[in-house]
């Protein structure tokens, strides 16, 4: 077995066990099965690179611990702390996007599927940032520029995976769905009722997020060593 294998199998454990206490309605077990989620993806990530991490890769790692650790703690400031630590990591990911990858050069025939990419989540993005909830009201600014650069990464995303196509343009794009529906799925447990399907569809998204996130930060890694390997 190589010694990645059984963080990441545990990682998978978590997930399970996630899913089976949010639909038996355990929420003090579940706390503990999604408290192992992201250091179980940390030394998988670790193991896998050798042990090297980037500035921005680290930053991350660390905004994502810290916007869990918010959630997990269920307190007055959870949620305006999960939301700015959650900011830090889009706004992360976009300068990773931006700085380490070719310009996207557009096709005749992309113009037809981004337009409609474009339009379809900025129609989210409106729709969702429609539903204000009082707890939101006053963060009004915050939640807007969240939203806005969630929607940037996911149409850049999608735009060099229409475009390009390559296996590290499609762990981009599952990332980016993944962080739409913890969110859009975050929004409807606190605007509707109660409901164990919404709860699941958050809790597996955002855990399925970290898993893409971590993959795509392992290819890219993969793709720069053969680049200098050539050279």
């Amino acid at each position: 077995m190589k010694a990645n294998k059984p963080s990441l199998i545990l990682f998978f454990l978590a997930l399970l066990f996630t899913i089976i206490f949010d639909w038996t309605g355990e929420e003090f077990l579940g706390v503990y099965a999604k408290a192992i989620v992201l250091p179980s993806i940390f030394i998988y990530f670790l193991i896998s690179s050798e042990f090297k991490i980037g500035k921005t890769e680290g930053l991350i790692f660390l905004f994502c611990f810290v916007g869990q650790v918010f959630n997990l703690m269920d307190i007055e400031v959870s949620e305006i702390g999960g939301v700015l630590s959650f900011l830090a990591v889009y706004l992360l990911i976009v300068k990773l996007f931006m700085g380490e990858h070719e310009r996207i050069k557009l096709a005749k025939k992309d113009i037809l599927p981004i337009s409609i990419v474009v339009i379809f989540i900025v129609y989210l993005l409106v729709s969702v940032l429609s539903l204000q909830l009082d707890s939101m009201k006053k963060f009004n600014i915050i939640y807007t520029f969240y939203g806005i650069v969630l929607s940037v990464l996911s149409c850049f995303s999608f735009i060099s995976y229409i475009t390009k196509g390559t296996h590290l343009a499609l762990l981009m794009s599952l990332m980016a769905i993944s962080y739409i529906f913890s969110d859009i799925f975050y929004i409807f447990n606190e605007y509707f009722s109660y409901s164990v399907v919404l709860v699941l569809i958050r809790d597996i998204t955002q855990i399925l997020g970290y898993f893409f996130m971590v993959e795509y930060f392992l290819e890219k890694a993969k793709i720069q060593k053969k680049i200098l390997y050539n050279n």
